[in-house]
């Protein structure tokens, strides 16, 4: 199995998060076309629960997994990894056998008692079998991840995408006819389906590559792993509580969203499609940048492991302001854009630009969240996942809280949920930072972040002065992908001038970098 360095698999992970995101927005794109914004909002409401009874399930195992293999596989101890494989197999599905019965069987109250729209029922229904098959599908990504060979997982997230985004014009409007919630519900089923696309072939990868026999004395592997089960817990359970109370916050936001809604004198049916744009348009889009930090955060977990394990504390600190720059870079582009060309961003997209004050509003505070996942990550691989998890407690807490008190307001609404979205996002990263820094010996470097904040400035402007005056006149498409290419041209150009990217990892973008790589003196 080729083991792949920190970039590498960096680079790997974001081309196909890159390529998943995009299918991502297709699918969403032709859900929103298919089923309008009421759909959407009934689509997610349900989403929630299922990333809730999915976490519990998962048990925070995936990071666990990627962790203590990456140090198995520093110290050659193969009997170990396996033990962590089989105990980790033996956990999520003996809670997927709890959880999706439960779930098929909780899905008439939650839709009649939790949710003020009883047609969540059907959505609820259709997506509870993931449960097992995204369970099954993390523990092999863990693995592959401890390994250090991202190719699976990232094949595996792309291919999922594709079938799913195959299936959802089909599906939708094959229910559309008996209603809204049924074509919300056929969205789901699409969704399973891909899921299951993508345990098949991580399945198939994983007998090719493993150089272990999993079925070989299972139980006797079950029996004799009580201490990897404790090993695996020490990590998982803080790791769980963290995303525990982040779903827990999610799950009962739909919630809190629509009654305080209710409270402001907004009906049942607005209140959902509402939500339906704040959710469903406005915070995919801003989220569609995070498969960058994303894709950071999965390599970090092994890489500072590894890193540790050989007591190499140069390392972790390199591997940390790395991420964190190159957070940075992108997640100031994406700011940029989505601030700057909101407006013209959701027009194109989703034939509406309703929820584009949303996105401009959030946009500037989302830098914040393209922070947050690589700190959590270091925090995780540095047995910290306990000071991360009290960390989203707060911040969720706030969220939570502020929603209720600003939503409430007639005269922010739904606007107050967006507001106390990003403020809990913000509370969150700085407390993120607050404990790394108390751990790692970790240099602020404020000149690159001033570098930064000129980049991103200039960059708008630029970007907003094409699309405002320059090609005012052209069709809307033209307009705005010529001034989104100018500026991020000027971004690049200025990341250049201001040496905020070293040339070696430029050197290592696939096709073009060695060419890049050549405007970048060196340092």
């Amino acid at each position: 199995m080729s083991k792949q360095t920190f970039l590498k698999g960096t680079l790997i992970l974001i081309l196909a998060g890159f390529i998943t995101r995009v299918l991502g927005f297709i699918n969403r794109i032709v859900v929103a076309r298919f089923i309008g914004e009421e759909g959407v909002g009934l689509y997610n409401m349900a989403v929630p629960t299922l990333v809730l009874v999915i976490t519990i399930t998962q048990l925070g195992l995936p990071v666990a997994i990627s962790k203590l293999v990456a140090e198995a596989e520093a110290q050659g101890d193969h009997r170990r990894i396996k033990k962590i494989l089989v105990v980790s197999l033996s956990v999520t599905c003996t809670l997927s056998l709890i959880f999706t019965p439960a779930m098929i069987l909780l899905a008439p109250y939650l839709s009649q008692h939790v949710f003020t729209d009883h047609r969540t029922y059907w959505p609820l229904l259709a997506i509870a079998p993931v449960v097992p098959i995204v369970a099954i599908s993390s523990v092999i990504r863990g693995y592959f991840q401890g390994k250090q060979n991202m190719r699976p997982a990232a094949i595996s997230q792309v291919l999922e995408q594709i079938v799913r985004i195959s299936l959802v014009a089909v599906c939708t409007s094959a229910f559309l006819p008996y209603g809204i919630e049924y074509a919300a519900a056929g969205a789901m089923i699409s969704a399973v389906i891909g899921e299951l696309a993508s345990l098949l072939y991580l399945v198939t990868m994983f007998k090719m590559k493993k150089k272990i026999k999993i079925r070989r004395k299972f139980f006797n592997s079950v029996k004799n792993g009580k201490e990897t089960l404790n090993q695996l817990m020490n990590i998982a359970l803080p790791t769980t509580g963290s995303r525990f109370i982040g779903n827990i916050s999610w799950f009962f936001e739909p919630i809190v969203v629509a009654n305080s809604l209710y409270i402001a004198g907004v009906a049942t049916a607005a209140a959902t499609k509402q939500y339906g744009a704040l959710t469903g348009y406005a915070i995919p889009l801003l989220m569609l940048p995070s498969f960058i930090t994303f894709s950071l955060s999965t390599s970090l977990v092994p890489a500072i492991s590894e890193a540790m394990a050989n007591n190499q504390l140069k390392t972790v600190e390199h591997r940390l302001q790395q991420a964190l720059r190159l957070s940075l870079i992108s997640g100031g582009l994406a700011c940029v854009i989505l601030y700057v060309f909101s407006d013209p961003l959701m027009t194109v997209m989703y034939g509406t630009n309703k929820s584009a004050i949303f996105v401009q509003v959030m946009a500037p505070f989302f830098i914040f969240h393209y922070f947050q996942g690589p700190l959590q990550a270091v925090l995780q691989a540095l047995d910290l996942a306990k000071a991360a998890m009290i960390n989203s407690l707060i911040g969720s807490v706030v969220k939570t809280a502020l929603i209720f008190v600003l939503a409430t307001r007639p005269s922010l609404g739904i606007m107050g949920a967006a507001l106390a979205i990003v403020i809990g996002i913000m509370l969150v990263t700085l407390l993120h930072l607050a404990t790394v820094i108390k751990v790692v010996p970790f240099t602020i470097h404020v000149r690159e972040y001033v570098k930064s904040g000129v980049t991103m400035v200039l960059a708008g402007l630029a970007g907003f002065f094409a699309y405002e005056y320059i090609f005012e006149t052209t069709p809307l498409i033209f307009r705005l992908l010529t001034s989104l290419s100018i500026t991020t041209v000027i971004y690049c150009l200025l990341l250049l001038v201001f040496k905020l990217v070293e040339k070696d990892e430029v050197k290592r973008i696939p096709f073009v970098g060695s060419y890049l790589s050549r405007l970048i003196p060196v340092k």
